[in-house]
C-alpha cells in the first residue's frame, strides 16, 4: 500500500473519512485555542510581576536533572522564588516535588540544594511526594496549614501558570490560602518560549486534566 494512499485514507470508508477529518481538525483548533490562551495568560504575567507580600513562594517542581546536571527548566523556578525573597515579597520556600522516576532523584531536594547554594538561609519547607501539578497543589496544602501560611506566591514556568490558576480555582489547594502567581522566565523559556516541548505539551495536559474532572 503507497504512503499516498494512506494519506487519503481511501481505504476507509468515506463517511469514516469525513469523521475521522472532522475530528482531526476540531482538535486542532482545540489544541490551538488552549495554546494561544495560555501563551495569552503566560504573557500577562511576565508583564504584571507580583508586587504584595506573601508569607511564602510555592515553587513547583519539574524533572531533577538533564544531562547529568541540575535541570535548569527547574533551577529556574527556584531563582524565581529566590527573586520574590531578595525583593522581600517572601520570607519562605516551600519546594514541591517527589522522585523523579528518570533519574532517581527527589526534586524538592534538588530545589532546596540549589537555593541553599545561592546562599538562601531562611527557611525551606519540602514537600517531596508529588508527582503531578495536580498533587502538588494537594500535598502542599496541609505544610501550608500546619506552618500557618494563608498568602503565597505560587512560582512555575510561564506556560505552566494557567493550569496551575485552573486547579487552584477548583480548591485543590483549599479555599482559605491567598494565592498570588510568578512566572519563571527559566532557561528553557527564553530560549524557547511557547515553542518549547514542555509548552507544546501543555493543552495536552489540560484537556486530561478536564476528562478526568480536575477543574
Amino acid at each position: 500500500m503507497s504512503l499516498g494512499l494512506l494519506l487519503r485514507l481511501s481505504f476507509l470508508p468515506r463517511w469514516l473519512r469525513r469523521l475521522l477529518y472532522v475530528s482531526i481538525l476540531a482538535g486542532t483548533i482545540v489544541y490551538l485555542s488552549i495554546l494561544i490562551t495560555i501563551g495569552s495568560y503566560a504573557k500577562q504575567l511576565i508583564n504584571n510581576p507580583p508586587k504584595q507580600q506573601a508569607d511564602a513562594a510555592l515553587v513547583l517542581g519539574n524533572r531533577a536533572y538533564l544531562h547529568g546536571k541540575p535541570n535548569p527548566c527547574l533551577t529556574g523556578r527556584v531563582d524565581e522564588g529566590l527573586l520574590l525573597a531578595q525583593q522581600g515579597l517572601v520570607s519562605t520556600l516551600l519546594m514541591s516535588g517527589g522522585l523523579d522516576y528518570e533519574d532517581k532523584r527527589i526534586e524538592a531536594l534538588t530545589m532546596e540544594a540549589h537555593a541553599r547554594s545561592r546562599g538562601f538561609q531562611r527557611k525551606i519547607l519540602l514537600e517531596s511526594r508529588s508527582s503531578s501539578t495536580l498533587e502538588n497543589l494537594t500535598f502542599s496544602r496541609p505544610i501550608l496549614e500546619a506552618a500557618g501560611i494563608q498568602n503565597i506566591i505560587i512560582t512555575s514556568e510561564p506556560y505552566h501558570m494557567w493550569r496551575v490558576k485552573k486547579l487552584v480555582e477548583a480548591g485543590h489547594l483549599g479555599r482559605e490560602i491567598n494565592v498570588n502567581y510568578a512566572a519563571a522566565p527559566t532557561q528553557c523559556w527564553i530560549s524557547w518560549g511557547m515553542v518549547f516541548k514542555g509548552a507544546l505539551r501543555e493543552p495536552l495536559a489540560i484537556i486530561n486534566n478536564y476528562a478526568k474532572g480536575y477543574f
